[in-house]
This record gives C-alpha cells, sequence and structure tokens, in this order.
C-alpha cells in the first residue's frame, strides 16, 4: 500500500506539473524584440518589449486587457456588471475573471528554430460568460527585426444574423504610464506630414487615422504602435483606476482601431496587424516599410 501511494503522489505531481505547463506563457524572442502570449487566457498578448531592457508595455490588469480579437453583435439581453451590453465573443475571457478555452498552442519552428507562434481558442461572452462555441478565433505571431506582425482570423458557424457595428481590430491595451496617444488623421498621409498627440479623457473618444496606425507614448516620445492597414478610425480612452500604473496596474491606455462589419452565418475574416517599439517617428517610419 506505500508503494501504491507513492506511485499515485508521484502521478500526481506529474500531472499537476503538465497542467502548469500547459498554462504557461509562450514567448517568442529574435533578440530585439520579444512577444508573449498568455495560454490561460485564449493565447492573448499580454507582453511585448525589447529585449535590451526587457520592459513589458502591454497592461494584462484583467482577462479584457491585452492585445486581442474582440467582435460585437446584436443587443441579447446580457450585462456586463450592471451595463446592458451585447453579443461579444473575446478572445481572453470575461468580466468576471473566467478565461477564454485555448484549443491549441505551438511554436513553429524554422531550421529547428522558434519563428511563429500559433493559437486557436474559443471565445468568451464578455458579458454573459458563456463560451461562444459557434466561433474560432486564431492567430499566428512572426517577428521581424523590430516588429512583430500578427495574422488574426475569427470564424462564425452560428444561425445568428448580427447587425453591422464597428469591430475592435484589434483591441489593444498598453501600460497605462503611457499616456499620449500619437496617430495621423491629415489628408497627406505617408508624407511625413506633422502627426497629431492627443491624451485621451473617459469614455470613449473616436478618432480619424488615415496611416492606419496609433501609438501610445511617454513624455520622452517612447511607447508602442499598432498598424492595423484596412482602418481609417480608432476609438480610444484613458482609464486611470487607482492610479497603479505597470503591466497588471489598473490604470491603462485603451485604442482599437475599428471597422464597421456585420457577423452573419458563415462569417470569415483575417486581417493582419503590426506591432513596433520605439520614438513616434522610428513607429511610423517602420510602419510606412510594410504599408
Amino acid at each position: 500500500m506505500k508503494n501504491t501511494a507513492l506511485t499515485l503522489c508521484s502521478l500526481f505531481v506529474l500531472v499537476l506539473a503538465a497542467a502548469r505547463a500547459a498554462d504557461a506563457p509562450l514567448y517568442l524572442d529574435n533578440g530585439i524584440v520579444r512577444i508573449g502570449i498568455d495560454r490561460s487566457s485564449g493565447g492573448s498578448i499580454f507582453s511585448f518589449a525589447c529585449v535590451s531592457n526587457s520592459v513589458n508595455l502591454l497592461n494584462h490588469n484583467d482577462r479584457g486587457r491585452f492585445i486581442q480579437q474582440s467582435y460585437y453583435g446584436n443587443v441579447d439581453g446580457s450585462m456586463w456588471n450592471t451595463q446592458p451590453w451585447r453579443w461579444n465573443p473575446v478572445q481572453g475571457g470575461d468580466w468576471k475573471g473566467s478565461p477564454a478555452k485555448l484549443i491549441t498552442s505551438s511554436v513553429i519552428t524554422n531550421a529547428g528554430l522558434p519563428s511563429a507562434l500559433f493559437t486557436r481558442s474559443i471565445p468568451k461572452h464578455w458579458a454573459s460568460g458563456e463560451d461562444i462555441t459557434n466561433a474560432v478565433m486564431e492567430q499566428q505571431i512572426t517577428l521581424t527585426n523590430a516588429m512583430a506582425h500578427i495574422r488574426f482570423r475569427f470564424a462564425y458557424s452560428g444561425t445568428v444574423a448580427h447587425t453591422a457595428t464597428h469591430q475592435e481590430l484589434p483591441a489593444v491595451f498598453i501600460d497605462g504610464a503611457y499616456t499620449n496617444l500619437v496617430f495621423y488623421g491629415g489628408d497627406k498621409p505617408w508624407t511625413g506630414d506633422a502627426l497629431t498627440r492627443a491624451i485621451p479623457g473617459w469614455p470613449n473618444e473616436g478618432k480619424r487615422t488615415t496611416e492606419h496606425w496609433a501609438a501610445y507614448v511617454n513624455h520622452a516620445d517612447y511607447g508602442v504602435g499598432v498598424f492595423t492597414p484596412g482602418t481609417g478610425e480608432l476609438t480610444c480612452y484613458r482609464y486611470t483606476g487607482d492610479g497603479k500604473t505597470g503591466p497588471e496596474g489598473s490604470a491603462c491606455s485603451y485604442f482599437a482601431p475599428v471597422r464597421l462589419m456585420a457577423i452573419t452565418p458563415g462569417f470569415a475574416f483575417e486581417y493582419d496587424v503590426w506591432l513596433t517599439i520605439g520614438t513616434s517617428s522610428e513607429i511610423r517610419s517602420r510602419f510606412q516599410s510594410v504599408r
């Protein structure tokens, strides 16, 4: 009996270790930038940093705060806390903290070296917390020099035809210490015309982005930018919370490039996003090189 107990105990330890390993973050690092996904939250992107200083510029205070896929549909009687909400599949999880279900995650190798991260997940309804089993989210991430390239995919096999609404492509949550929103909204895109700088308030504000990118930077003009071709608008806000910044702080700087789309039966949508870290001029120059 003693030997059996030891065997069962050892087995339990191995199973527990395997479960923890399955939820452990995955990173991709090319010696310049490092990106990380949270496998306990649908594989959402929770970390993006320069290798030289390892400072994560993203915020991941709750299951909604990542760089992640998020879509909207019909008003459905659901409630976010006390606020009436709508159909809202989210990659990370729901507002109460329940995680979205990760189906698979893998590191793709090339010549024996890690070259990409891939995930497939079942989204959560942000307000109701139900698994949206008639939808699948995928992402593939690669790194080139100082940029991360993400290919997002969303497929819907449901029967409900949702009305057209602005979709977050993607939702972006950045450390609250990066307070200044930088973008170009003029009529001379990619000509070097002056950028617009603003500190958004609360709640959401809308901006026109004719170069299809935006960034949050600090007082030294250093931060993180996101480029989503095919979007010409964004929604944004700054939430100060209790004033605590950092990756897990309650304060955050948010924006989402948006596009009006209706999710209907058979809907499948893929889009590309680029991320980079630097000054506003460096960010703009890198995005211009891949536009």
